[in-house]
């Protein structure tokens, strides 16, 4: 006897969880690096800027991270398409999910210094937090100077979240302090040289409050810190870095509280996307499970706990 259960697609509902995961990251990254930017006051907040974003990356990440892998950067959604380590339509999901949470973040910003007294063009304000070479750089960095800045940077930040979220790196829970005290360390360059942050999300979201030479200058801050997220997602798949095949088993039930053995896509393995056939014989004796798989999201590794 055989009898057809009808088992409705997840996939679609599992990545739209994940891009969400990820606007609201980035959403979380661009009000504190953004507000403290405009805001801090050394005498009486002596945290600095960098710092403070580089802690918020690492919250983002413990946070959010398990349901999406933390990118909360275009640069790193590249530099895992670049190697390898994800798929086309996920990346292209995740950018979109971090220039919209980038733009929610700085309204908010924004929506705050409309409020505050004596501040008679907020765009102006917003001009000292945003990214800028030439004139508008701190120490007049030209173009050449701050793309060079910038690739490397990128290369570097996207070489660290490769590298402690690769599936045999044994340390790799430790990637939201490790890629947090990049950010900070890098940001502490880039602020110092025209508010570079290394990420064209944030980027994005404080040229489009700022004013117009802002968006005139916007191209470095995408082509740069991709490029550099290029070359570093080609460094790894030389060495090949990608997510390796995974070990055939037999799916087990999922456990409710999302910090499992397995990701969302090992289960998707287990079903087709629009029905599953459960097959019950009469009087033939069980059959041996069926090996089967998984398909790998290797943007969340280092939380699936899985081994090599």
């Amino acid at each position: 006897m055989t009898t057809t259960v009808s088992v409705p697609s997840s996939r679609g509902s599992r990545l739209l969880a994940r891009a969400f995961a990820e606007a609201l990251g980035t959403l979380f990254l661009v009000v504190i690096g953004l507000g403290v930017l405009i805001f801090i006051n050394p005498q009486a907040v002596p945290m600095p800027a960098s710092l403070a974003s580089g802690l918020t990356v690492t919250a983002a990440m413990l946070a959010f991270g398990y349901l999406s892998g933390g990118h909360f950067n275009p640069a790193i959604t590249v530099g895992h398409l670049v190697a390898g380590r994800m798929k086309l339509v996920d990346g292209a999901a995740y950018l979109g999910a971090q220039i919209v949470g980038g733009l929610l973040g700085a309204l908010a910003i924004f929506a705050v210094v409309r409020t505050v007294p004596g501040i008679t063009d907020s765009r102006t304000v917003f001009d000292t937090a945003t990214s800028g070479f030439g004139t508008h750089s701190s120490f007049q960095v030209p173009v050449t100077g701050v793309m060079l800045i910038e690739v490397l940077g990128a290369a570097l930040l996207v070489g660290v979240f490769l590298g402690v979220t690769a599936r045999r790196n044994p340390s790799k829970l430790a990637a939201p302090f490790a890629v947090g005290l990049t950010v900070a360390v890098l940001l502490q360059l880039g602020q110092s040289t025209g508010n570079l942050a290394f990420n064209p999300a944030r980027a994005t979201a404080s040229a489009i409050f700022s004013s117009s030479w802002a968006v005139e200058q916007l191209w470095l801050f995408w082509v740069a810190p991709l490029v550099g997220a290029a070359i570093a997602g080609l460094i790894f798949r030389g060495f090949g870095e990608t997510a390796p095949a995974a070990v055939a088993e037999v799916e087990e039930p999922l456990p409710a509280d999302g910090w499992d053995e397995k990701s969302d896509d090992d289960a998707e393995a287990a079903v087709p996307e629009s029905a599953a056939e459960v097959s019950t014989p009469a009087v033939a004796p069980a059959a041996a499970p069926a090996e089967v798989k998984p398909d790998v999201d290797p943007a969340r590794d280092f939380f699936d706990g899985k081994r090599d």
